[in-house]
C-alpha cells in the first residue's frame, strides 16, 4: 500500500462526513500494515491527523502534501496534526484556526475535547458500547466504573436512566464529565460523580445500588492504581453485592495482550451468577487483523 492508495481510501471515507465524529483512516489495528502509525479523524469541521511514529523527513513531507490536498477538497476548516510519539504530544495547526473550546459529537451527544492533551478526552472506538447503553438504560439504575469524562453516563442520560453513578479517581476527569452533561442540557439531579479509588470504595458505591446496568471500562494499566491483568478480577468478585436481580454488565477491555477468554474466565471463576451473552461487534471503521487484540465489549446477564 502506498500514498496513492491511502489518498484514495481517505478521500472515499471523507464523503458524506458531517458534524458527527468519524474515523477516516485507522492504521493502528495493523489491517493496513504500511500505515500502522497513522489515524485520521473527522471531528466536526476539524481534520485530525495523529502520527504514532516519527517518519523519515522526505516521507513525512510527501505525506503532508497529500493530506493538505485532501483537506483542501473537504468540508473541513481546520487541519490539526499530533505527533503522539513525542512525550507531550503537542498538536500543530497546519491550516485554519483552532478554537479554545472544541467538541466531538457522537449520536448527537456533545463531548468536550482538548487538543492540548495527549488524549483529547474522547474514545471513538467505544461507540458500540455507548450505543448499547442508549438502547438499554431507560428507567435503569446505572453504575459507570472508571467513568473518566462520563461518556457512558451521557448515553444513559439521553436514554432516560433513572439514576446514574460515575466513579473515577480523577477529579479533573469527573469535572469534565459534569461539564459534558451541562453541555448537553442533561439534568444532573439523578447523576452522581464519585472521585474515589474504586478498589477501596465498595461500601460507598453500594449505597446507590442495587444496579440494573454496570459498566466496567478500566484502563489496561494505570501506574499505582490499576493493572487489568491482576485487578480486573477484584471488580468481578464484587458484582453480586452490587447487582439487581436482572443486572446487565458491559465488561470492556482494550488490552492487546489480554483476550476475550481472559474476561470470560474471571466471570466463570468469581461470578457464576452472570452468564456470557455476547460480544459487541467493533466498528468497521476500526479494522484490525486480529480481533482479540482490539477492543473487547462483552455483555453478561445475571441468571
Amino acid at each position: 500500500m502506498n500514498l496513492i492508495d491511502l489518498k484514495k481510501i481517505v478521500t472515499e471515507n471523507l464523503e458524506n462526513t458531517n458534524e458527527e465524529f468519524k474515523r477516516i483512516f485507522h492504521g493502528r489495528g495493523n489491517y493496513y500494515s504500511d500505515f500502522n502509525y497513522l489515524t485520521i479523524d473527522s471531528i466536526d469541521k476539524i481534520l485530525f491527523i495523529v502520527l504514532f511514529e516519527e517518519l523519515d523527513e522526505k516521507i513525512e513531507k510527501k505525506f503532508l502534501e497529500m493530506i493538505n490536498k485532501v483537506f483542501n477538497d473537504s468540508i473541513h476548516e481546520t487541519l490539526v496534526l499530533q505527533r503522539r510519539y513525542l512525550n507531550k504530544s503537542p498538536c500543530e495547526v497546519l491550516s485554519g484556526n483552532l478554537s479554545e473550546n472544541n467538541i466531538a459529537i457522537e449520536n448527537s451527544i456533545k463531548y468536550k475535547i482538548s487538543f492540548t492533551n495527549k488524549n483529547i478526552g474522547f474514545f471513538p472506538d467505544m461507540k458500540v458500547g455507548h450505543d448499547y447503553i442508549l438502547k438499554n438504560a431507560k428507567n435503569k439504575n446505572v453504575l459507570n466504573l472508571f467513568s473518566y469524562t462520563c461518556a457512558f453516563s451521557l448515553s444513559a442520560s439521553k436514554a432516560g436512566a433513572k439514576n446514574i453513578v460515575n466513579v473515577d479517581m480523577s477529579k479533573g476527569a469527573l469535572t469534565i464529565g459534569r461539564e459534558n452533561h451541562h453541555l448537553n442540557d442533561f439534568n444532573t439531579s439523578n447523576v452522581h460523580f464519585m472521585p474515589y479509588n474504586i478498589l477501596k470504595s465498595w461500601n460507598r458505591i453500594k449505597k446507590q445500588g442495587p444496579y440494573d446496568i454496570i459498566v466496567i471500562d478500566p484502563p489496561s494499566f494505570q501506574k499505582g492504581s490499576f493493572a487489568a491483568s491482576k485487578d480486573y478480577e477484584k471488580i468481578i468478585k464484587k458484582l453480586d453485592s452490587l447487582a439487581s436481580e436482572k443486572c446487565i454488565v458491559l465488561s470492556a477491555l482494550n488490552a492487546p495482550e489480554l483476550d476475550t477468554n481472559f474476561i470470560k474466565n474471571i466471570f466463570e471463576k468469581f461470578s457464576v451468577n452472570f452468564k456470557f451473552e455476547k460480544r459487541l461487534d467493533n466498528l468497521k471503521t476500526f479494522p484490525t487483523n486480529n480481533e482479540e487484540k482490539s477492543l473487547k465489549n462483552l455483555i453478561f446477564v445475571k441468571n
